[in-house]
């Protein structure tokens, strides 16, 4: 302890209060690798030798972290589940040391604690909780396909209640400063500005209150609860019932696909029914088949894919060429939900931003729409009435050009139609500076060719969001061939500023996302057309993990929307890509899907508060006698229309990544996740592809190429890749 190169620092002051300080040597945060957990083991045992302690409070030394969590690498390694075992026990055998410490803990809390970071504060006496809004307390471990094996899943529920618990250890969410204080997380919420001084006054009370060797005993099971809790979690049969409706809601939200949630139930449930070393005992033996699991390599590589999104950069180059320039003033064009979306955006992030349209019922409609995605925020106390009124004050909608001579950045959301986009860019370009970047949210259309018309179209850029925008992670940007670095790189910068992830491509039909989701719909008309019901198409595409089916998914995008994608990558593709006859009859009716309630589907509106929407109910039988189509097929084979949807996907992820219009495979895989929502719990297109074996999935295309049609023959592109070991051995090897 307090030795050259230690993570942890004490100093002990007068009257034996004591100060435990955690400072990983050379890292941005406190995390607990093997060496480090190892070195606190040390420090606890030395702690348990010291009688002339009072209190001791861990404070961390880094300024937005009290502690990340576990290294993701202990677990990402790990494939021998009796290690796995080893490594939960030896967690949990560290923090029931500090646990039985001989005097009282307090866990100063301020900035993100994580997974192995929250399970120690649970192990400590007190948390102290900074009122600071960057502080952030969770146990994510269920979203890396494992549960809190280092005791959390033990000791939370017995300090917050069982049903507390359970919401926090199934979402995986995080929990803000005051809600810690609410729901009995936090002993104390203290201001910011006074932190330490209130951890410090606290904790001399506290040392006060323990000076006779006796502890409070505290938390959830053991202090009168209100009369919900008391008929659900104070008698057995209570109990059982809230067991019985976690797995049930779990198991309808999960699909069956992720086996951490159900088997945190019940592992909470034996902590509760049998006691505290029995719930650690369930942990470790969790842990054990958890982590070793397909599952939880796949979830753990998403997240690594996450983490390598977050420090990805846009277009390599040198200098200025290559720097992005600050955005303070935002420019959009269109105030349609798009734009709309866009605009609440900026405004989150309290950027100024003009949203112009040509007719007044349209910029109402946009502040409409960014008034409900804030209002939805103030439902949910994430916002105040108060706060989100000034962040809607920084839209300014207009009808003309006025102040757009000082932004800096231009979106245009406007109809998806070349001639118009090129008119609106050529028309913009007179208004702002030779400078400032135009952006355009085409989702299909050419970067080049919308640049063909407009002064400096260096400055043209991509900027593909996805509908709704307040949900949808991702942003395409798109660099046209006479794109510059720098212009590349302010979007690139602008759309994290956002909170969004965004991932470089290069201009070509459909960009990267809509270019391979195309497939998937295509195929699933052609399944349509061969007389498959649209009910059994989306329940088994939904099956195998996608959050919905291809034709409920081309409903809630727009059919007219999906219909002109189509024809423009048919265009591109030719004869891999063939489109039914029928498809533009769908449009031609009136059906336009969710937007205006009429598509494939039938819907009925749904009302209430935050609602007023179109609810997709069932398929509107009328659409087969439209495209004269009859739906034949009884039990249809999964397995064989996965394939025959899927596979197609794969094909062209490797021609994406041969042309060069994605970088890696990992970016492809990040987009395709956040994009299109591809099951997270199969790791990624290309990962999917990889696990599966490309040589079996070029023989399945071959064959489904003999069988079925010309369009399955697999390109060089998947040969070539098979013929290297796969997706991401490829790139290893690039």
């Amino acid at each position: 302890m307090n030795k050259a190169g230690s993570s942890f620092r004490l100093d002990v002051g007068r009257d034996g209060f004591a100060t435990l300080t955690f400072d990983a040597p050379g890292k941005r945060v406190n995390v607990f690798d093997r060496a480090t957990l190892q070195e606190l083991e040390r420090v606890v045992d030395e702690l348990a030798e010291r009688p002339d302690l009072a209190i001791l409070v861990l404070v961390s030394a880094k300024e937005t972290n009290f502690i990340a969590g576990a290294d993701l690498g202990l677990i990402a390694e790990v494939s021998d589940p009796l290690e796995a075992e080893a490594g939960s026990r030896f967690g949990q055998r560290v923090f029931a040391a500090w646990e039985a410490l001989p005097f009282p803990t307090v866990a100063a809390i301020r900035g993100t604690t994580m997974g192995g970071g929250t399970e120690l504060a649970l192990a400590s006496t007190y948390r102290v909780v900074s009122d600071w809004d960057g502080t952030r307390i969770g146990l994510p471990e269920i979203k890396l396909g494992i549960l809190p094996g280092w005791g959390g899943s033990t000791r939370l529920p017995r300090l917050v209640g069982i049903e507390a618990a359970l919401d926090m250890i199934l979402t995986g969410r995080t929990i803000r400063p005051k809600k810690t204080l609410k729901m009995g997380l936090a002993d104390a919420l203290v201001p910011d500005a006074r932190f330490l001084d209130c951890v410090r006054e606290l904790a001399a009370g506290w040392a006060a209150e323990h000076a006779d060797g006796k502890r409070p005993q505290r938390g959830g099971l053991d202090v009168p609860f209100k009369v919900k809790a008391l008929m659900l979690e104070k008698n057995p049969l209570g109990r059982r019932l809230l067991f019985d409706q976690a797995r049930k809601q779990t198991a309808a939200r999960t699909g069956g696909h992720y086996p951490a949630p159900l088997r945190a139930i019940e592992v909470v449930r034996t902590g509760i029914q049998d006691g505290l070393q029995a719930g650690f005992n369930a942990e470790a033996k969790a842990v054990a088949e958890l982590a070793t699991s397909k599952v939880a390599k796949s979830l753990i590589h998403v997240f690594q894919l996450m983490e390598a999104g977050k420090k990805a950069s846009g277009v390599e180059a040198k200098g200025r060429k290559g720097e992005a320039r600050d955005v303070g003033h935002l420019g959009v064009l269109g105030a349609g939900v798009m734009g709309g979306g866009i605009a609440q955006l900026a405004a989150a992030q309290q950027l100024p931003v003009r949203m112009k349209d040509i007719a007044e019922p349209a910029l109402v409609s946009g502040m409409e729409h960014a008034a409900k995605v804030f209002g939805k925020q103030v439902h949910r106390h994430r916002l105040t009435a108060e706060q989100m009124r000034r962040k809607m004050a920084h839209i300014h909608p207009t009808l003309d050009y006025s102040g757009f001579g000082r932004v800096d950045l231009v979106i245009e959301a406007v109809v998806e139609k070349l001639e118009v986009k090129q008119a609106v860019f050529a028309e913009v370009a007179a208004q702002v500076g030779e400078e400032t970047v135009l952006a355009s949210n085409t989702s299909s259309l050419s970067i080049d060719r919308i640049g063909e018309k407009t002064p400096h179209p260096e400055r043209v850029v991509g900027m593909h969001f996805f509908n709704p925008v307040d949900k949808m992670p991702l942003v395409e940007v798109i660099a046209g061939k006479k794109t510059a670095p720098w212009a590349a790189n302010t979007v690139f910068a602008l759309a994290r500023r956002l909170g969004k992830t965004p991932v470089l491509v290069q201009d070509g039909p459909g960009f990267l996302v809509n270019r391979l989701l195309v497939f998937t719909l295509a195929e699933a008309l052609w399944l349509l057309d061969e007389g498959h019901r649209i009910e059994d198409l989306d329940r088994i595409m939904k099956g195998w993990g996608m959050p919905m089916g291809p034709i409920a998914l081309t409903d809630e995008v727009g059919i007219d929307v999906a219909v002109k994608v189509a024809h423009i990558l048919h265009e591109a593709f030719g004869d891999r890509l063939p489109l039914p006859a029928w498809l533009d009859r769908v449009v031609e009716d009136g059906r336009l899907g969710k937007k205006n309630g009429k598509g494939f589907y039938a819907y009925a509106t749904e009302k209430g508060p935050g609602k007023d929407r179109a609810k997709r109910t069932e398929p509107d039988r009328s659409v087969y006698a439209l495209l004269g189509l009859q739906p034949t097929v009884e039990n249809p084979d999964p397995t064989a229309l996965i394939d025959r949807m899927v596979l197609p996907m794969i094909d062209e992820a490797a021609r994406c990544l041969e042309e060069g219009i994605v970088r890696t495979p990992g970016e492809l895989d990040l987009a395709m996740i956040f994009g299109t929502g591809f099951p997270p719990f199969r790791g990624g297109l290309c990962r999917y592809a990889d696990s599966r074996g490309l040589g079996e999935i070029v023989q399945t295309l071959d064959r489904l190429a003999d069988e079925v049609h010309e369009r399955y023959r697999p390109s060089d592109a998947l040969k070539a890749r098979a013929a290297s070991g796969g997706f991401y051995a490829a790139a290893e090897g690039d």
